[in-house]
């Protein structure tokens, strides 16, 4: 069953963003993980402090957060924290 890792953001420093991104997404990919969605995100309802937001995909839980956990995107976290205020959760498909 896959299993979701939904990121909300606000960007604090475009640059450092852009080496975040291109970094991080190498790490998904190793874990076999995909990028379903990324971008500017539009509230429906409801009240939110974040402009963007990410979908990526894992097989399963277990991968999702191996992901998170694994040396190479932890290495990434204090580039991650420069470039952007953000929130990760971890939803399990159905």
């Amino acid at each position: 069953m896959s299993a979701y890792i939904i990121v909300e953001s606000n960007v604090i420093d475009a640059d450092k963003l852009a080496q975040y991104s291109q970094q991080a997404a190498k790490t998904v990919t190793a874990s076999h993980g995909e990028f379903i969605a990324k971008g500017k995100a539009t509230l429906l309802t409801g009240k939110s402090q974040t402009a963007n937001g990410a979908i990526i995909r894992f097989e399963n839980k277990e991968a999702a957060q191996a992901w998170y956990l694994s040396e190479s995107y932890q290495a990434l976290i204090p580039l991650r924290d420069q470039a952007m205020n953000c929130t990760f959760k971890l939803v399990d498909g159905l």
